[in-house]
């Protein structure tokens, strides 16, 4: 068959999901098969080759960066006269529209304002103080993720029953119905009602609905994998008029449950559309057959899934190797030694490189590695480790017990944890300094606190000069990170970033970044000889901003970054490290049971298929966990790759370069 001008270079597979057209297509598109490219390609053909007018072809994807790159790629493919009138949008920006269009419908006014997270706290705090609820201690941000659960899953406040039984349970339908009526009086409308209220549009309004469907004739969704349920049945109702639709994805690059996607959707998707045509995209065009191999036998480990077999014509490319270090420090420093070596005899450009791990704080000793061996990298997905406001804040603590003359540190934590002294306070405090021609921390030290501030205030920052004097004393003895840790639990430092985080999962992360300052001290500890707090504090100073890679380099810089944040790239060499039981997979997934151990084995899936050429896997057998070292097994995803596939391989790099 003669193809056409938009199917040229495409396998068989990628040109029957670009040629049929009419009906629903169901494409199960592999890691690296070239889904942008058979979804771009599609759109030109219906363009092209079917004259299907611009304006009544919808595509929908889930970021505006993805929605503007594949808006470029059709009009690199057909001109952008062509494609002016497409509508290439993300779910949120394609409701909003069709919110504004019908606002009277919708029982909104056109004008209404869409409030982002930080609105929606804000919203949630007054919902707590009106209902008479700020005394029960409750989470705002567990209270809002509640109720952004029940909007995905379409439920109003008077339908709305919390099925935790928690303390939250009773009042997070109070707070619902609160925060959406406050919502309403204020013209607002959250992320989340922009799906709720669109759907409620159209089953409300079937003429409006019907206008949708008649525009939108043909309709494509990207990243199928990743909808909610509320998104589906968006899709589902703006395609049941031509049933033109073409969703395409990957179960087993599914990740994103904890945002409210469902796998059902793809499984579920032949019972909405009893005539679907199923398309399986498995060619890769990305990585060696050693690599699909590994994936390709881990991913089978799980049940209730779509199977593929990713092959590909690249060759059978060089064994994975699996790297068994001392500990966290012998890991990153093989990975630093290795790296700087691939770069020096091979020419491997920094930005040809990643390294991948499960959770933010891990970042920390791959940080240190690369630093001092002047690697550049950039960091994406997250803070550098020690830019982190809990973590500078714990340095600021060690800074001023090493120098009293450190005022950066000590105006920092004045009020860390919050302690009731004001910016009011502080800035008497600087002035009065100013005025006497003396440092704050001298003039802490003096008797003249309750002439320039309050009584309570000045008892308060009293107090807290007891507590530096003492700590300055304690980390002058051994034991460093016993010290640090009885410092945390006097401060009690754990509470204090619970009540300031937003949520349970925001808690969990930076929580593990404190314990992460606490492993790097205990470390440092065990390592020197005759450990001092100055002695950590100038090993740390590496870890800080002052010599970080320039701006200017950052394109050619060694990525580093979780394996969620790396869904979609590729890179030449890829090291996955940390992989060992309770980190990948992650202790949480392992306490919630078998779906969620199905997510993190499809977290794994995505890290594999990321490397094009080399890829580096590596553990430690020992790893320091709240200051104590702790045997660590590999990880069970580990067990799951054929023997045949893998070399492993024991590094001990020594101490030189921790």
């Amino acid at each position: 068959m003669k193809q056409s001008l938009e199917a040229r270079g495409l396998n068989e597979q990628q040109r029957k999901v670009v040629e049929t057209t009419e009906g629903p297509i169901l494409v199960l598109a592999g890691a690296g098969t070239g889904k942008t490219r058979v979804v771009t390609h599609r759109v030109a053909y219906l363009l092209t080759a079917k004259k299907v007018p611009a304006k009544q072809i919808l595509a929908v994807t889930f970021t505006n960066k993805a929605a503007g790159e594949m808006r470029q790629r059709i009009e690199s493919l057909v001109g952008k006269k062509k494609a002016a009138s497409l509508t290439v949008s993300t779910f949120h920006s394609l409701c909003a529209r069709i919110l504004r269009e019908s606002a009277r419908q919708a029982g909104l006014s056109r004008n209404f304002t869409i409030y982002d997270e930080k609105d929606q706290m804000g919203l949630i705090r007054t919902a707590l103080r009106e209902q008479r609820l700020l005394g029960k201690s409750l989470d705002p941000g567990i209270l809002l993720s509640r109720i952004s659960n029940a909007k995905s899953a379409l439920i109003s406040p008077d339908r709305f029953s919390d099925p935790a039984r928690d303390k939250y349970a009773e009042e997070a339908s109070q707070v619902y119905a609160a925060y959406q009526a406050m919502l309403q009086a204020r013209s607002a409308v959250d992320f989340d009602d922009l799906i709720m209220k669109t759907i409620h549009l159209f089953q409300q309004h079937p003429q409006t609905l019907r206008g949708y469907q008649e525009r939108f004739r043909y309709i494509l969704v990207d990243e199928f994998q990743d909808t909610s349920a509320a998104q589906f049945l968006l899709v589902e109702q703006l395609s049941l008029l031509h049933q033109n639709l073409c969703v395409v994805g990957d179960d087993d690059q599914s990740i994103y449950s904890w945002r409210g996607a469902k796998t059902s959707n793809i499984f579920d998707f032949k019972k909405h559309f009893p005539k679907v045509k199923v398309v399986k995209l498995e060619q890769n065009y990305r990585s060696t057959q050693t690599i699909l191999n590994a994936a390709n036998a881990l991913i089978q480990n799980n049940t209730q899934r779509q199977k593929k077999q990713l092959w590909t014509q690249c060759g059978e490319g060089r064994p994975i190797e699996h790297w068994v270090a001392k500990d966290e420090y012998g890991e990153a420093e093989a990975v630093a030694l290795h790296l700087k070596s691939v770069m020096r005899q091979y020419a491997v450009p920094p930005a040809d490189v990643a390294i991948l791990y499960r959770s933010n704080a891990q970042s920390r000793t791959f940080e240190e590695q690369l630093r001092r061996r002047r690697i550049p990298y950039r960091l994406v997905g997250g803070q550098s480790f020690f830019d982190r406001k809990e973590v500078r804040d714990i340095v600021a603590y060690l800074r001023l017990f090493y120098n009293s003359k450190d005022e950066i540190s000590l105006l920092r934590i004045l009020n860390v944890p919050r302690r009731g002294i004001g910016e009011t306070s502080v800035l008497s405090l600087i002035e009065a300094a100013r005025a006497k021609d003396r440092p704050v921390w001298a003039l802490l030290g003096s008797h003249g606190l309750d002439n320039i501030l309050d009584a309570r205030v000045a008892a308060r920052l009293r107090s807290f000069v007891s507590l530096i004097r003492t700590y300055r004393d304690r980390f002058r003895q051994p034991g460093l990170d016993y010290t640090l840790r009885s410092l945390l639990d006097e401060l009690d430092f754990e509470k204090e970033l619970r009540k300031s985080s937003k949520s349970e999962k925001e808690f969990m992360r930076r929580w593990e970044n404190v314990t992460e300052v606490m492993n790097s001290m205990a470390g440092y500890a065990a390592e020197d000889k005759r450990p001092t707090l100055g002695g950590f504090l100038e090993r740390a100073s590496l870890l800080t901003g002052e010599d970080l890679p320039d701006k200017k380099t950052a394109e050619n810089a060694v990525t580093l970054m979780t394996v969620h944040a790396a869904k979609g790239l590729e890179f030449p060499l890829v090291y996955l490290v940390g992989m060992e039981e309770d980190l990948f997979p992650h202790a949480r997934s392992l306490a919630d049971g078998r779906e969620s151990l199905k997510e993190e084995r499809r977290l794994c899936y995505v890290a594999l298929t990321r490397a094009r050429k080399h890829l580096i896997i590596a553990r430690a057998e020992h790893r320091r966990k709240f200051g104590k070292m702790q045997k660590r097994a590999p990880s069970r995803f580990l067990r799951e790759i054929p023997e045949n596939l893998i070399q492993l391989r024991r590094i001990n790099p020594g101490k030189n370069g921790r």
